[in-house]
């Protein structure tokens, strides 16, 4: 089978593999698409990955069922989750695969042929699309949905997102169809524009602003109700703490290095919330199936597609920030070479 190999210092190989075979409850997925993340790039720019890839977002048919699968049929269509539960504690009962203390790990979606575990696969129904398939059952969406579950309270009306990349942006246009006031901060200019058109009523560079005097001056002093960090960087984290407003929340879903913060000033003499949310519980997959099906157009996050032999290019213009969502297409190729 065909597979990415990130090889580190910006270069992305195509090469081959052997076919993976699954194990006891192990399925193996046809690839349709596989969708990058940010989360990647650190990989991409910097040492890159001994054998294979970090790419774990991705849609496709099932191939193969291991011994002791029942959930799941050959021919049958699945969204892929990253995030893999022990399938025997107490939280992987309740489909909170996140709080898991024994996650198994599975990574390598960016290939023909993707081995996973069959509790990681969400059935799609014939109604939805391979794109939004790989967005529901991944980050795209589903990173959005899991935070927006914390911040429930009604009277937050302007939310404020630090990084408009592919998951900011996702935050971006959850929060504003659901009625929310949202102020994108970033440094990109095209990332920006992409956060307007999905929702955004207010754009601020950081280049060549203070986030925190803009959103300040644009909430007349008091703040946004809630600032969500969604850069992974610690100065936009910093800055969320001083532009929320006092009794507001800080929910920070960009995974983050040590920060210095203070206990006195950063919390407590503002009554300022901290809020963690990482990736999206298991279980939350049929309430994001219902939004779609409501009329979220999550699809509008997506703004390349690559072949996946054009795998170099799509990470070059994935890491410049020019893009949204960027999908590597396997489908029409895995058909071929499986002679399908």
């Amino acid at each position: 089978m065909y597979t990415l190999h990130l090889e580190g210092k910006s270069v992305v190989r195509v090469v081959e593999a052997p076919d993976p075979a699954p194990g006891e409850g192990e399925v193996v997925i046809r690839t349709a698409v596989s969708a990058l993340c940010g989360s990647e790039l650190h990989n991409y720019r910097g040492p890159g990955v001994a054998s294979g890839n970090s790419g774990h977002e991705a849609a496709g048919t099932v191939l193969q069922v291991g011994p002791g699968v029942a959930r799941l049929i050959v021919g049958q269509r699945v969204g892929i989750s990253a995030v893999v539960g022990c399938g025997h504690c107490e939280y992987c009962a309740k489909g909170q695969y996140t709080w898991c203390r024994n996650r198994p790990g599975y990574w390598s979606m960016h290939a023909e042929r993707i081995l996973t575990a069959a509790r990681a696969c969400h059935p799609l129904p014939d109604d939805i699309s391979w794109d939004v398939g790989a967005l529901i059952s991944g980050d795209g969406l589903g990173v959005p949905y899991h935070a927006w579950t914390k911040i429930q309270d009604p009277a937050i009306k302007t939310l404020a997102v630090f990084g408009v990349g592919p998951i900011g942006l996702g935050n971006v246009l959850l929060e504003s169809t659901m009625g929310r006031r949202v102020i994108a901060v970033d440094i990109s200019p095209e990332r920006l524009g992409l956060a307007l058109k999905l929702g955004a009523v207010e754009a601020v560079d950081a280049r060549s602003a203070n986030p925190v005097t803009a959103i300040r001056d644009l909430t007349e002093g008091r703040g946004a109700d809630v600032c969500l960090e969604a850069s992974g960087k610690p100065e936009p984290l910093k800055q969320c703490f001083a532009a929320v407003r006092s009794g507001g929340t800080v929910l920070i879903v960009g995974e983050q290095p040590r920060v210095e913060l203070s206990p006195s000033e950063d919390f407590i003499r503002r009554d300022i919330a901290a809020i963690g949310s990482f990736f999206y519980h298991f279980s939350e997959f049929p309430q994001m199936l219902a939004l779609v099906r409501q009329g979220l157009p999550v699809e509008r996050l997506i703004t390349h597609h690559f072949p996946f032999e054009q795998a170099d290019a799509a990470y070059r213009e994935f890491a410049a920030a020019r893009t949204g969502k960027v999908l590597l297409v396997w489908e029409s190729v895995a058909h071929a070479s499986l002679g399908a």
